[in-house]
């Protein structure tokens, strides 16, 4: 009797780790499933990875920076100009009052 208690209780704990390993699997290919199905929905909707999104803001800073050098050089410039110039030098790189600018 001991001896056929022993196989019972070895199949069940050989059945039972079979249906975990069997449970692991399943849950690797929903999870796998699910990764896929969310990263097409992602690209369908054309969402911006945050790498990109660090990239761009990153190229958006340093135009700002050479803009803001840009106008602090031309800035300095002008000023050089009128300084230097004359007031019709500086009048004439200015556009004129347009069409209904009498004349």
């Amino acid at each position: 009797m001991v001896q056929t208690t022993n196989r019972f209780f070895d199949e069940v704990a050989r059945l039972m780790n079979d249906a975990a390993g069997a449970a692991q699997g399943v849950r690797r290919e929903v999870e796998t499933l699910f990764r896929n199905q969310a990263e097409r929905i992602l690209r369908d909707l054309d969402v911006v990875k945050r790498e990109e999104f660090e990239a761009v803001k990153d190229m958006a800073r340093l135009a700002r920076e050479e803009n803001e050098a840009l106008k602090a050089r031309l800035a300095a410039l002008e000023a050089a100009l009128g300084k230097t110039g004359t007031s019709t030098g500086t009048s004439s790189a200015r556009p004129s009052g347009g069409i209904s600018g009498g004349g």
